[in-house]
Parts: structure tokens; sequence; C-alpha cells
């Protein structure tokens, strides 16, 4: 009996565990999916990644304060620049991912490299790290929120000046 019961529980541990790996793989595939499709400009699979109300935090690097928003308020503001880049790369990694139930919390490390030729030098590199707040919606993990940790820039960061006037000009 004993053996049965210690079978019992080790099999029940494997059965969580198994799920808890599948549902840090299925939450890493959703941050990354938000990424490589904001690089692609395919905005529609961009919003299809986070929640109906999302809290969006840059405050780190930018001062403002975070907001509640949508995910079309979301990529309203990513047009207003990201498309006046030649190319953009998010590269993401160091997954520490923690699930609850049906919510989860997931940190990586962030690297933002913007190109846009310009005599002044043509990459503009943001470093830092992201904090991800999702929920298990309808079985799929979506992004409820998304805080930016800035650690520091390099290259010309007059570029982001130079993309925006891109995006206005077209």
């Amino acid at each position: 009996m004993k053996t049965l019961v210690i079978t019992l529980v080790m099999a029940t541990s494997l059965l969580v565990n198994a799920q808890d790996m599948e549902d840090s793989i299925n939450i890493q595939e959703t941050i990354s999916k938000m990424f490589v499709n904001s690089d692609a400009g395919n905005w529609p699979e961009v919003e299809a990644q986070f929640a109906p109300t999302v809290t969006l935090d840059y405050s780190s690097m930018t001062g403002n304060p975070a907001t509640k928003v949508s995910p079309k308020d979301i990529t309203t503001g990513w047009k207003t620049v990201l498309p006046g880049f030649t190319k953009t790369h998010h590269q993401i990694g160091n997954f520490i991912t923690e699930v609850t139930d049906n919510k989860a919390h997931s940190f990586c490390y962030g690297t933002a490299t913007h190109y846009l030729e310009d005599a002044n030098g043509s990459v503009w590199t943001v470093i830092g790290s992201y904090d991800f707040d999702l929920e298990k919606l309808e079985g799929n993990w979506k992004i409820t929120a998304m805080t930016f940790n800035y650690k520091y820039q390099d290259g010309n960061v007059k570029l982001i000046e130079k993309a925006i006037q891109n995006v206005k000009s077209n």
C-alpha cells in the first residue's frame, strides 16, 4: 500500500510539473509573439497577445506613469514610431516564470535594436528587462501587464525623432 501511495504522489507531482512546464512554454511564446510581430509590423497579431485591458508601464524610461490601455491603444502608439525605422529587432531571454492557477508572472531581459541610416550613427539600442503579468483567458495566455525596467541605451538616441518624422511623412 505504501508503494502505491508514493507512486500516486509522484505521478501527480509529475503531472503538475508537466502542466507548469507547458504553461511556461506557452507564456514565453505569447511574449515572444508580441515582440516578433511588432518587429514585423503585424499589428493584429501583436494585439492578439494582450488581454482586453493592459497595464502598460514604461515609467522607468519615460517618466510617464503606468496606464491602463487597450491592445489597439498600444499598437496605435507603437505605430507612431516603429515603422519609421528601417528595421527593429527585439531580443528577449533569461525568462523566469511563475504560474499560479490561471495567472502568471514572467520576467525576462530585453534588448531593442533600432536601425535607421543616419550620418551620426544608424543604430539606437535600448537595454532593460521586462515584467509581464498574464492571465489564461479562454484557454490562451494573454498579457495583462507589461512593465519595462530601463537599464541603459547606446548609439544615436536622436534616431527616435527621425523615425517619428518618417512616420508622419508617409
